[in-house]
Parts: C-alpha cells; structure tokens; sequence
C-alpha cells in the first residue's frame, strides 16, 4: 500500500466514524477530508464534481504540484466518485439531483467505498474492501464448518 493511500484511507474511516464527513462541504467532503479539511483543491475547478481543470487546475497539473500525494485532475475525479456514489448529479448545481439524506450514514458509506475503491484503483492496488470482505467470508466458513 503506498504513502499516500494508507494516509487517505486513515483520514476518510476517522471523517467518516466520527462524523465529519459532509458531501455538501468543500473542507469536510472526500477530498478536503483527504487534504487536512483545507479547501484549495476547490481552486482546481470552477463548478463542485467538474472534472474540468480551470485555469488554476491546468497549471498546478503542469507543474505535476500535487497536494497529499494527489494531482488537481486526480482530486477532482475522487471528489466526482464520492458525489455521484453519495447519489448527487454532476457538476453539482443548484437544479443537481441530490440524495434525500446526504449525510446519512448508508449515503457516506456508499461514498467512501466507491471512493476506496477509485483511490486503490489509482494506486495500483487490490481494493482493501474486497480484500476486508474476503477475509471475513473466509473466517464466517471455516466458523460456520467448525461447528458443524
């Protein structure tokens, strides 16, 4: 698991446990979890769950600038799985479809498992969850055949 994956995992269980992760907030959505509740990655685009680069965006991306280990393009496409897994319609608007509920916890879980699954999948690396629920199906058998 790389540096930067280990540390985005940590923060997003943290936000979402203690309930601090918000969809709607700039500094408490997946990625301003991810940089520290600091909302410069916002700067990176000109509409919330855009994945157009601004002006901004382009040249921090040209310069390979990265913050918490992540390029601009890269924020916005994580900041774009977690709305769309959380039900919201991108880019996100005033007339955007939104989830009934967008801090409940069945919505953040849905958000922050699509989003572990995009940030393994930038990384290179076998989606932790899967690896999480194969391990506890394993054990549930060999449980469940032991007492057999």
């Amino acid at each position: 698991m790389t540096p930067r994956l280990e540390q985005a995992l940590d923060k997003l269980y943290t936000a979402l446990y203690t309930g601090k992760l918000n969809p709607e907030c700039c500094t408490a959505c997946a990625v301003g979890t991810i940089c520290d509740t600091v909302d410069a990655w916002k700067h990176f685009t000109d509409t919330h769950g855009s994945l157009q680069l601004n002006y901004v965006g382009k040249v921090n991306e040209g310069f390979g600038r990265r913050l918490y280990g992540y390029l601009p393009s890269e924020l916005l496409e994580i900041e774009a799985v977690f709305l769309k897994a959380c039900g919201y319609e991108l880019p996100l608007t005033r007339k955007s479809k939104r989830p009934q509920h967008p801090t409940s916890q069945e919505t953040l879980f849905n958000g922050m498992r699509a989003v572990i699954a995009f940030l393994c999948e930038l990384d290179s690396v076998e989606d932790v969850m899967e690896i999480e629920q194969n391990l506890l199906h394993t054990n549930l058998s060999s449980v469940t055949h032991a007492t057999v």
